[in-house]
């Protein structure tokens, strides 16, 4: 089983405006409601793939009533613990010259005892998984160590840690060795506090992970696809070129095929073909987070992985 962590869930609201004008009153072309949150994204990816998939965290208020709902419509198996504050809502604002305002709510205030119950529900689904991806940010009252504590009670029980977050909740987990992270550029370039030039400098942050203790790093390159550590060896993924109707959610579909790769135990080079047609085929369609089984596996021979180092 693939157990998935998002503990800071959210409604996301998406409407689609002729134009957005500050001080004005705009009227939405579309409004569009959907669950969201990158575990999500994940989760529902990876059910889509056929995968046992279990996705957990915090839900409250009617908000997070809703969420539930629409997450049992879309066939994905929750275990959430229910808190007091109300589940953030998140609006992307899209105009027809394709610009996209996001509005971002911080989340629910969390207490020590919903802490606790969530670490309680966690080891308990910890027990039944053989593979746990956390993805996205945290509430408010969920200390920046959280991940980190986690990642070392899956080690203890012998199951592998993918790791999807970035700031101090990655600089912190990354201390922890996760058996796999996934910065884009500018999330490293934040997290070395330096700017990367070239392939080489990226190929030189990809092998500190590994020394690190980290099995597989992954830096993505937007639509020029992504180089990738595993264990001793370094591979370039690159994707074919697509009609993209809809960036939002790829990295998380990335995420998502690469534990369903883990989970049927694939070859490397295997692994990486998925998670990078998963990426390209939630680009192609207009929900996020979202792809179809048959395009993930159209685009599956169309993806190349190439060693470069070793």
């Amino acid at each position: 089983m693939i157990l998935v962590i998002n503990l800071n869930a959210s409604l996301d609201k998406r409407y689609e405006l002729v134009d957005f004008a500050k001080g004005k009153i705009v009227r939405a072309k579309s409004v569009d409601n959907t669950p969201g949150g990158k575990g999500i994204h994940v989760a529902n990816v990876d059910t889509i793939l056929g995968e046992e998939t279990v996705v957990t965290g915090f839900l409250g208020g009617k908000t997070g009533e809703f969420v539930a709902g629409r997450l049992y419509d879309y066939g994905i198996a929750g275990d959430f613990v229910e808190v007091a504050g109300e589940t953030r809502s998140c609006l992307a604002i899209l105009t027809e010259d394709g610009a996209q305002t996001e509005i971002l709510e911080p989340g629910p205030d969390i207490s020590l005892a919903e802490l606790k119950k969530f670490r309680d529900k966690y080891t308990e689904l910890l027990g039944k998984a053989d593979i746990v991806v956390a993805s996205g940010s945290v509430p408010r009252g969920v200390p920046v160590d959280f991940y980190a504590e986690l990642i070392e009670e899956a080690h203890q029980a012998g199951k592998k840690f993918l790791l999807d977050t970035s700031g101090d909740l990655l600089a912190r987990g990354i201390a922890a060795r996760p058996d796999f992270i996934k910065p884009n550029r500018d999330e490293m370039e934040a997290l070395r506090g330096y700017r990367l030039h070239s392939e080489e400098d990226v190929v030189r942050e990809i092998r500190h992970f590994l020394e690190e203790g980290i099995e597989m790093a992954a830096i993505s390159l937007g639509s020029e696809g992504s180089l990738v550590g595993f264990q001793n060896q370094v591979y370039r993924v690159t994707v074919p070129k697509i009609d993209c109707q809809n960036p939002v959610g790829s990295g998380d579909s990335y995420v998502a095929g690469i534990a369903a790769g883990f989970a049927r135990k694939l070859p490397i080079e295997d692994i990486l073909r998925l998670g990078a047609a998963c990426g390209t085929a939630n680009a192609l369609e207009a929900e996020s987070g979202f792809v179809q089984k048959k395009v993930v596996a159209q685009l599956l021979p169309r993806i190349s992985v190439e060693k470069i180092a070793g």
